[in-house]
């Protein structure tokens, strides 16, 4: 009975991270992480460059470059630290690239129909049939305005970096994870560009996923409202609130935070 219970306590969270420690090549950079993301909700990362924003990410999704040296990452209750980063995303870890990769001979769809595929046949389940992939595709890629050459060309090759973002989140909507890492999916968008990418986004969330943005600018969450942001500084959470610590940082910056740390 105790264990059901424990673990029923723990299964509220989403993603629950503790007294994270993590580096690579032997330099530490995230020093004591604690972070709880309940189903449902949105929390954004912001902070200075260097402060360990894309590294808690990348530890998060199981890239092997980096190291854990303490703490422990819990998905739904489960620890999966020893999980790989395909494991993780066949879980449900979905993230966004800060500098995504070009796949050339690849395309976008082909490149969409053997992810879901590879994630459901992990799940156990048949592979999506052509005519539902096909009408899925069709209806994400209206959501996000992507024409259907776009779809055809090769994955991310000679994209621009507004039309790799758009694609990211394309990718997002087709695979429809639990947990959504956009690692500064704002970077080098137009405000028309990112207002499509946020409605991609804010279509997405609901009550039983949740998201974890990474971005250095406060305009992201005039159009995606994060429930909670988090400050992070030399690999620590240094202050939370809500959205209106956004438009504090805004206008102040950072250094009042890390004299108040």
């Amino acid at each position: 009975m105790l264990k059901l219970l424990t673990f029923a306590i723990q299964s509220e969270y989403m993603l629950k991270v503790q007294n994270l420690y993590a580096g690579i090549e032997g330099k530490e950079i995230l020093k004591g992480i604690n972070l709880e993301i309940k189903p449902g909700e949105v929390h954004a990362i912001m902070g200075p460059n260097g402060s360990g924003k894309s590294t808690l990410s990348s530890v998060i999704a199981g890239n092997e470059d980096f190291e854990v040296s303490r703490g422990s990452i819990e998905m739904e209750g489960e620890d999966i630290l020893e999980l790989g980063a395909d494991d993780r995303a066949h879980k449900g870890i979905f993230l966004s690239f800060q500098y995504p990769v070009e796949i050339p001979g690849v395309s976008v769809t082909n490149f969409i129909r053997t992810a879901i595929n590879e994630t459901r046949k992990a799940q156990g389940l048949d592979e999506m049939p052509a005519g539902e992939m096909l009408k899925t595709i069709r209806e994400k890629a209206a959501m996000l305005g992507i024409r259907k050459d776009f779809l055809s060309r090769s994955l991310n090759e000679g994209f621009s970096g507004g039309e790799k973002k758009r694609n990211e989140i394309f990718q997002l909507m087709m695979m429809d994870p639990k947990l959504a890492i956009l690692d500064e999916t704002d970077s080098g968008l137009d405000i028309d560009a990112l207002k499509i990418v946020a409605e991609g986004v804010n279509k997405f969330r609901n009550e039983n996923n949740a998201v974890l943005l990474i971005t250095h600018y406060q305009r992201l969450l005039d159009y995606i409202v994060p429930d909670f942001v988090h400050v992070l500084s030399d690999g620590k959470i240094i202050k939370s609130g809500d959205k209106n610590l956004a438009l504090e940082l805004e206008a102040r910056g950072y250094d009042w935070v890390k004299e108040e740390a």
